[in-house]
């Protein structure tokens, strides 16, 4: 099943929400920011995008990414799952999610792939 990690308050996200919705993909959505997100799907996030966290999946510029003086930190996959499933206002967004691919439509048309 294809998860759809969703802002409703993000044009990126709406739009790519549309650009699916146009391409018939069948999604569950979750508004992570009241839904959250497990630490598995944070995992696997990483290992089906093939990105580590600060290459695209951690929102590095949001002010509570600041505030908890994340920057130059090391961590491992399972840490940043935790601090994800902790602060999902980290959560880079929109992220679609399926059984082999984790795609983040930043630009939104990058969901043009996905048939």
């Amino acid at each position: 099943m294809n998860k759809y990690f969703h802002n409703p308050r993000c044009s990126k996200s709406r739009q790519g929400l549309a650009i699916l919705e146009n391409n018939n993909i069948k999604l569950t959505i979750i508004e992570y920011l009241k839904e959250g997100i497990s630490q598995k799907d944070f995992l696997d996030i990483i290992e089906r995008s093939g990105l580590s966290p600060l290459e695209g999946l951690v929102r590095t510029k949001e002010a509570l990414f600041k505030e908890l003086d994340l920057k130059g930190k090391e961590f491992s996959n399972k840490e940043w799952a935790k601090l994800i499933s902790e602060n999902p206002k980290l959560l880079e967004r929109p992220i679609l999610l399926n059984d082999t691919t984790a795609l983040v439509g930043r630009p939104p048309e990058n969901f043009n792939s996905i048939r």
